[in-house]
């Protein structure tokens, strides 16, 4: 909001012209919340989509997946212990996990996490995304909790999104994806879509 007092792409980009005044932060909060609410950014992405799809830019047999961390803005001392933690954990067996007994004050959404050994534990979420490997241009993405599975569930939500179903399809990604869990369809893609997927030769290292 400080930069669209004198900013000029600031106002050109939202459409403020030079001796209107600069709204208040609050509407902005408010516009924010709407658009969130209204899933508008996936509106726009797939509107995005489809003008590629009709220029022909868009590869319907290769594809690449990957996924990365987003670190939540929440500060680690927002990190506390649950005051009703759940009776039975969400591990193997019902073994209490860290995110069953504690939580984000700020974003109880986010989950304390790290994606490789030797990597510190961070507050954070994951996105995925889903690439065409024609121009390199992102057809799919989600975000989802920060887990050890979200990678490989996400993918395959994505692949099967895909048209038309059943088109056999290969997909590249890196080491994390090469367990028989993913390539098997095995986390949730369904055995019938996973016959469309390409054996495991294709997983880069």
């Amino acid at each position: 909001m400080e930069q669209l007092h004198y900013n000029l792409l600031f106002r050109w980009f939202v459409g403020l012209d030079l001796e209107e005044v600069v709204w208040d932060a609050s509407s902005f909060s408010k516009n924010r919340d709407r658009r969130l609410e209204g899933d508008i950014a996936q509106s726009f992405f797939a509107a995005v989509v489809q003008q590629a799809q009709g220029q022909a830019l868009l590869s319907d047999e290769h594809f690449s997946v990957d996924g990365t961390l987003l670190e939540a803005w929440a500060s680690e001392k927002s990190f506390q212990k649950k005051q009703k933690p759940p009776k039975r954990g969400s591990g193997s067996r019902g073994k209490m996990l860290l995110r069953d007994t504690h939580e984000s004050t700020t974003d109880p959404d986010a989950r304390m996490y790290r994606k490789g050994t030797g990597q510190a534990n961070k507050l954070c979420h994951m996105v995925h995304v889903l690439m065409e490997n024609r121009n390199g241009l992102p057809v799919a993405g989600r975000a989802t909790e920060a887990n050890t599975g979200a990678e490989w569930k996400a993918a395959e939500e994505m692949l099967s999104g895909l048209s038309p179903a059943g088109k056999r399809r290969t997909v590249g990604a890196d080491a994390g994806f090469d367990y028989p869990v993913f390539i098997q369809g095995g986390a949730g893609l369904g055995r019938d879509a996973a016959r469309g997927l390409a054996p495991a030769a294709q997983f880069g290292h």
